[in-house]
């Protein structure tokens, strides 16, 4: 059995701040380059990415990124797309009765899009670099089309920040194996069994501050009523499916 360094894997974060050194063209290259081996979906490749590196646009689009702290410092700004506008034409061209603006394709592309993603991530890490994602790339997916001019069957579905990091970065908790590993089927777990397992983010040390600022009696409402409440969910869900249809649906 083939050795791994386990200890990139046990101790990477994600970096939020960068250096101002550069990161090349080759460099970059190279990073997507064998990114591109990882698996797809039928050997299709539903995707496409779209480097940003120009500061007058990372700008444009770190403001539909919120301006996180991760979006305006990269120096690049990579938009993993699902992708299914290469492959259809490339069907049209060929005279094939082409069917991928529905949901299922959709999910299709979305899968290969997000294995990209992490590929990238790991070879972008273990080469030196930090990387981030900016989940906001579904958030406004709409706006983020528009300024990258995507066609209508490539919609943004992450972003990643990349670049020298300046410093470690903050190390994050994480829940237990039993907590998301099932063997043979799906175990309902018990109320307390529920609440020991998520201990391990309750009692961690960094996330006990953001009860008390935001008033709340636990870590639980502080996720579902600051961070992702109803209100965000249902008008951001509402306006990403109006801007699917039509295109996936």
């Amino acid at each position: 059995m083939k050795e791994i360094d386990k200890t990139y894997y046990s101790s990477r974060r994600s970096i939020r701040r960068f250096t101002d050194r550069e990161v090349s063209s080759e460099m970059l290259s190279e990073i997507l380059e064998l990114a591109g081996r990882a698996p797809t979906c039928g050997n299709m490749q539903l995707y496409s990415v779209v480097v940003t590196r120009d500061a007058a646009a990372r700008a444009r689009l770190a403001e539909l990124h919120f301006n996180q702290p991760a979006s305006t410092g990269a120096p690049v700004l990579l938009t993993i797309c699902a992708d299914f506008e290469r492959f259809t034409r490339w069907c049209e061209i060929g005279k094939a009765d082409a069917a991928y603006g529905n949901f299922l394709s959709f999910t299709s592309a979305f899968a290969d899009a997000m294995i990209l993603s992490q590929q990238i991530v790991t070879i972008a890490e273990q080469m030196g670099l930090g990387t981030c994602y900016l989940g906001t790339a579904i958030y406004n997916a709409p706006q983020i089309a528009e300024l990258l001019n995507l066609p209508p069957l490539a919609m943004p579905v992450a972003c990643l920040a990349i670049g020298w990091p300046d410093g470690e970065g903050v190390a994050t908790e994480r829940l237990p194996l039993r907590a998301w590993v099932h063997e043979e089927s799906y175990r309902a777990d018990t109320d307390e069994e529920i609440v020991d397992l998520y201990k391990v983010k309750d009692e961690y040390p960094a996330n006990q501050p953001f009860i008390a600022e935001n008033g709340k009696e636990n870590l639980a409402q502080v996720f579902a009523e600051v961070r992702y409440p109803r209100a965000m969910n249902e008008e951001f869900s509402r306006r990403l499916l109006e801007y699917m249809r039509g295109r996936w649906m």
